[in-house]
């Protein structure tokens, strides 16, 4: 192989060699008789990586954007999707997610949650530890239409022994290991998930999370820590390890109300108040990430933290075979229309389920937007106004006035399944 080496062609297999060899010719200059594979036309088109909103036609060819325009003429269009009245977003990016199905007790095929998401990148939240590592990237990554990252856990044996907590022997916490399978796979993980809460750390205090970050600080690279809280030990441990992240890392389920086993409030919002440590943390560049879940979103949580300072730089489902079927319902699109309700508009909460993972997850500028020569990821969502109510992880219900609805995903130019009516009822 002259041209290209064994082993750049071996870097650029599956996805990323679709993305790699064909976007050398996206950007070629298309003949008066060629025809877009794919125009979705008419939609109210919001991309915040390019400060653009506004009815547009988008023309996708060879899996990749190759037109934004305020009209493309239906004959120039192989295959047609009729946006009109839909709200069109880049391809929505959860960045807390499991989808490690077979090999995660909890796990999800990201495919299957496409069209109730209108995700088209997802990360694997802490699933796989090195023990399973390698089958997460050989069996499912390699094989979903989803785009799939992984923050590995610091536990040997990942989730794959759920409900049976990961960390109570701390023995299974292998620094070395979970190092080298960073060293290993920079082109798949973002870094180490650690879960910080009583019922799975026992009385290890720190300890599972300074393991954690020893192994970015050894991998080679600028690795992250994702760090779950939730029922932390006491209340000085929850000031503990808000202290101990460094700038970048993320610290997701942020507005959980969770209690510990005790059954005492010890998260970043105590006694009513807002923790200085938390605001600190933010004030220094640790990412606060919503990580909605089956018990982590309290929207009293979310009412101190927010005002005080603590707002959310991210916006994730935590998607799993348990939390699907709760009545917080975290499909990514609800998660975000509930933050709608706590003031953000709009334009935010799609930023905060695009541009922002999207530059977590080292992926900008090609995912998360809709610029030409971007993979023809696209999400199509109806935006309802009107009256409807939700309600968090802990039964508390708040009265909202829009809602967006899953309609139809695209990825890499390719539709995904039929188009989804999603079971959200409006009043």
């Amino acid at each position: 192989m002259s041209a290209l080496s064994r082993r750049n062609f071996l870097a650029l297999s599956g996805s990323a060699a679709a993305a790699g060899l064909s976007g050398r010719f996206a950007n070629a200059a298309m003949g008066p008789n060629d025809k877009f594979d794919l125009v979705i036309k008419g939609g109210d088109v919001l991309d915040p990586g390019q400060s653009l909103r506004g009815k547009r036609d988008i023309g996708i060819r060879w899996g990749m954007i190759e037109a934004i325009e305020n009209e493309i003429p239906a004959a120039r269009a192989a295959k047609t999707i009729d946006a009109t009245g839909k709200l069109v977003t880049p391809g929505l990016i959860d960045l807390h997610s499991h989808v490690y199905p077979y090999g995660s007790a909890i796990g999800i095929p990201a495919d299957e949650l496409a069209q109730f998401q209108c995700t088209t990148t997802m990360v694997s939240a802490g699933d796989a530890g090195v023990n399973n590592l390698a089958a997460l990237r050989r069996y499912i990554v390699a094989q979903s239409r989803t785009r799939i990252y992984a923050f590995v856990h610091i536990a040997n044996n990942g989730l794959s022994a759920f409900p049976v907590a990961e960390l109570y022997n701390i023995d299974n916490a292998q620094t070395e290991a979970c190092a080298m399978a960073l060293a290993e796979n920079p082109d798949f993980l973002l870094g180490v998930k650690v879960r910080m809460s009583e019922n799975v750390i026992f009385k290890h205090g720190l300890e599972p999370l300074k393991r954690g970050i020893q192994a970015c600080e050894m991998c080679g690279w600028p690795a992250k820590m994702m760090v779950h809280i939730g029922g932390v030990e006491t209340k000085e441990l929850m000031s503990d390890i808000l202290n101990l992240l460094r700038p970048g890392d993320i610290l997701t389920h942020s507005y959980s109300g969770f209690p510990n086993n005790a059954g005492v409030f010890t998260n970043i919002v105590q006694d009513g108040k807002l923790l200085p440590a938390a605001l600190a943390a933010k004030q220094r560049g640790v990412l606060f990430d919503v990580g909605h879940g089956g018990g982590s979103f309290d929207f009293t949580v979310a009412e101190v933290a927010i005002p005080g300072g603590c707002t959310p730089d991210t916006i994730s489902s935590d998607i799993h075979v348990f939390s699907g079927n709760s009545p917080g319902m975290p499909y990514l699109p609800n998660v975000m229309s509930k933050f709608m309700l706590l003031g953000f508009s709009l334009e935010q909460v799609v930023a905060m389920a695009t541009t922002a993972p999207a530059k977590i997850i080292n992926r900008a500028p090609k995912l998360g937007t809709l610029q030409i020569g971007a993979p023809g990821d696209v999400a199509i969502m109806e935006f309802v106004e009107g009256p409807v109510s939700f309600v968090d992880t802990r039964n508390n219900k708040r009265d909202g006035k829009a809602l967006l609805k899953p309609v139809q995903t695209v990825i890499n130019g390719v539709p995904f399944g039929r188009p989804y009516q999603a079971p959200f009822a409006v009043k």
